[in-house]
């Protein structure tokens, strides 16, 4: 990042696909990414777990089951969030100390975030079985501000890196009947940083009257150093799902991804410590973490033909949200070092759609989406200035033969204003306020190909 330039970077994940990373810009409420499937982009995600399409792996394994030949797909998704933030603080709450620097700018680039899944469905004696491998990013953040921006004291770095390898098998039940379940190893690596007012907390632990003394030597925003802390970890969980097709023209299906929880251990570092509190042991480096969970996320999707070549699609979706409390950093030894308050909620997403096939080459899709948000005034941060969104999305794709099938969509995310109002908080290290709002949309781009042996 050029430090000269005054910018807002809110970006998620960083995914490995075939080996290599790639990191995209937050495209769901909360730090929740669904650019598993371009083909489920270009219908904001209505009847995201009932279609053709290879990410089922992940999705909803039974419906592995409607491809009937070995199937390979590669989604790439390129996410484009402009964000700008308007407020700013005071310095123990006091007009008389107001924060300085600037107010954020501009996001970063657009990004890239790629997935991948394969679908093989078994023959000879194991007929009806499918397998299916995916890797993938379901989950996953990267807010990153310049160093001198007006809400540094809160949050510099919040970076969330999530990727999750899964193994599924679909098998049918009855004709029109489908059940499945996968494994999913997923490895989380996260990375906190923030600000911290040296010069504050020493004027204001003698007396909070210094602070406002121009002969003191300690003066508030003069002395300034830092705090970050690094962890990661791998867990295990599980998806499972079902899907009821008693024909070509009706299918409804269920799925549930389970929670995973992840204790990240790492490396506490300061930096710029005073001299006057080198020998303070809240200040020392050291062995550290915290906790974090990713939520678990139930879907119900519906598809109903009108006709032939016509079809509607809608889908539920419900994300556990309120596994996420808090972050708390302690040491090793368990004393703690920070805790950002959360409170987040369980969340709503609805969308519906249509597709219609113009041809046996061409077919085209529309969708809309409401999807909401985790979050709330009381509590929201800079980490993740996030609020309700609108969904509106277009896509097609063409068969260019019977084997390989191109898709592209676009979709437009509009993002609810979301204010942040953040009190001085001394017993969490937190010793200004922050007051502002955050505006900003998103413009998602996406191609994929899937070919069929």
């Amino acid at each position: 990042m050029n430090t000269k330039t005054r910018r807002f970077k809110a970006t998620a994940l960083a995914l490995a696909v075939l080996g290599t990373l790639a990191s995209g810009q937050a495209a769901a409420s909360g730090f929740q990414l669904r650019e598993q499937s371009v083909k489920n982009l270009g219908k904001s995600n209505a009847g995201s777990i009932v279609g053709k399409d290879a990410s089922n792996v992940a999705l909803n394994p039974a419906a592995m089951t409607n491809l009937d030949k070995i199937t390979v797909q590669s989604d790439l998704t390129v996410i484009d969030l402009t964000a700008k933030f308007d407020g700013g603080g005071n310095v123990l709450g006091s007009p008389l100390l107001p924060l300085t620097g600037g107010d954020g700018g501009d996001p970063g680039d657009a990004t890239l975030v790629p997935n991948m899944s394969v679908v093989i469905p078994m023959k000879g004696a194991l007929e009806g079985m499918t397998l299916g491998f995916s890797i993938g990013a379901p989950f996953g953040l990267k807010t990153e501000y310049e160093a001198g921006w007006v809400g540094r004291y809160r949050a510099l770095t919040s970076d969330v890196k999530i990727v999750d390898l899964t193994s599924s098998v679909a098998f049918k039940a009855t004709d029109g009947v489908s059940l499945g379940f996968g494994l999913v190893y997923e490895r989380a690596e996260a990375t906190l940083s923030k600000a911290i007012d040296f010069g504050t907390a020493i004027c204001a632990s003698s007396n909070p009257l210094n602070c406002f003394n121009p002969n003191y030597p300690f003066k508030p925003q003069q002395l300034d150093g830092g705090f970050e802390v690094n962890g990661d970890d791998t867990g295990i969980g599980y998806i499972f799902g079902m899907q009821v097709a008693p024909s070509d023209q009706f299918a409804v299906a269920l799925s549930y991804r389970s929670e995973i929880s992840h204790n990240l251990s790492g490396s506490l570092d300061f930096t710029n410590v005073p001299a006057i509190l080198g020998a303070d042991p809240r200040f020392k480096d050291g062995d550290g973490g915290a906790k974090l969970t990713t939520p678990s996320i139930t879907t119900l999707s519906v598809k109903y033909g009108i006709t032939d070549h016509f079809r509607v699609l809608a889908d539920y979706q419900q994300t556990g949200w309120s596994s996420l409390q808090n972050v708390t950093i302690k040491r090793d030894t368990g004393t703690v070092v920070g805790k950002e308050e959360f409170k987040w909620k369980d969340t709503d997403f609805f969308s519906i759609g249509a597709e219609y096939d113009l041809s046996d080459a061409f077919t085209l899709r529309g969708g809309f989406g409401m999807d909401e948000s985790p979050t709330n005034d009381t509590h929201r941060t800079p980490r993740l200035p996030d609020n309700d969104r609108k969904l509106y999305s277009i896509g097609a794709t063409w068969n260019v033969s019977q084997n390989l099938s191109i898709d592209a969509a676009f979709q437009r995310i509009e993002i609810d204003t979301p204010s942040i109002d953040l009190p001085v908080e001394a017993a969490a290290g937190n010793t200004s306020t922050l007051v502002g709002e955050f505006s900003g949309h998103a413009n998602l781009f996406g191609v994929s190909a899937q070919y069929r042996f």
